[in-house]
């Protein structure tokens, strides 16, 4: 699904080099989710052939893919031509550019839909934050967790890109804030004690295995505090997640700011 956050040619092919290993185990076991996999790899291969020192990273810093990376390689014709391998280098970029604008996340707030168009008062109708204690799971660039932190005790910015960590790290401080913390922590293994907050919120992160996901929010969260997924606005319908809805979230829609239909989710823990 074409995001249209990014102008790939605007990007460096080095940007590879602020990405993390779970980015790159993802983008090689899965060839950048492109459905023609044998013409991502090609393009993939050209563009490695013609940077090694992205394909010295590739491989030390994710070495259960250094197989794969040497396969590609491999594979590949080895190109002079610097448009041609230009080529290559954008239909990757383009192929990854949800990783890619993480690499600079001071373009998100215009670039992305989801949260160019948004109004926090949407997460604020999902519950009461007043002197709570929170988690945000996959905080990106903050969107939810500067909203949350106007009225919350405290919020636990749980992000596994550090380049993204940095970002809210260095926002924090610009603006004084006092009242966040920044940690590592994926989705599936956060680095929190049971029962540890009123609230664990998230928007784009619960999806890829629903149940241990779940699980593992539900397990952090306090009994009788809520877990919440808020999306923010898209430029596309977000269509009703029956996943999300057959584990007993209560949908919550509005119209959005661009026109199209928007479901957030919401359920309470009771242990």
């Amino acid at each position: 699904m074409k995001l249209n956050w990014i102008n790939p040619e605007d990007f460096s092919f080095n940007c590879f080099l602020l990405m993390d290993r779970f980015q790159l185990r993802y983008l090689l076991n899965y060839s950048g989710l492109r459905s023609d996999k044998t013409e991502w790899k090609r393009n993939m291969g050209i563009a490695l052939n013609a940077n090694s020192a992205v394909k010295w990273y590739l491989k030390n810093k994710c070495p259960e893919c250094a197989t794969i990376v040497d396969e590609i390689v491999k594979n590949a014709p080895v190109l002079t031509d610097a448009a041609e391998i230009r080529k290559a280098e954008i239909y990757i970029l383009a192929s990854a550019e949800d990783f890619v604008i993480y690499t600079k996340p001071y373009l998100m707030d215009t670039n992305c839909d989801f949260i160019r168009g948004w109004d926090k008062n949407r997460l604020f109708e999902m519950a009461d934050f007043s002197e709570k204690i929170v988690l945000d799971v996959g905080s990106g660039s903050g969107r939810l967790t500067f909203a949350a932190a106007e009225k919350a005790k405290w919020i636990y910015a749980s992000e596994p890109m550090d380049n993204l960590r940095e970002y809210l790290r260095e926002k924090i401080a610009t603006k004084g804030i006092k009242n966040v913390r920044v940690l590592d922590g994926m989705a599936d293994s956060l680095p929190y004690p049971d029962d540890s907050f009123d609230i664990v919120m998230s928007g784009h992160v619960v999806g890829d295995d629903y149940d241990s996901e779940i699980a593992e929010i539900t397990r952090v969260c306090k009994s009788g505090g809520w877990l919440l997924d808020c999306p923010g606005d898209s430029e596309s319908d977000i269509k009703l997640n029956a996943e999300m809805v057959n584990r007993g979230f209560e949908p919550m829609y509005y119209s959005g700011f661009y026109g199209k239909d928007v479901h957030r989710y919401r359920k309470q823990v009771l242990k």
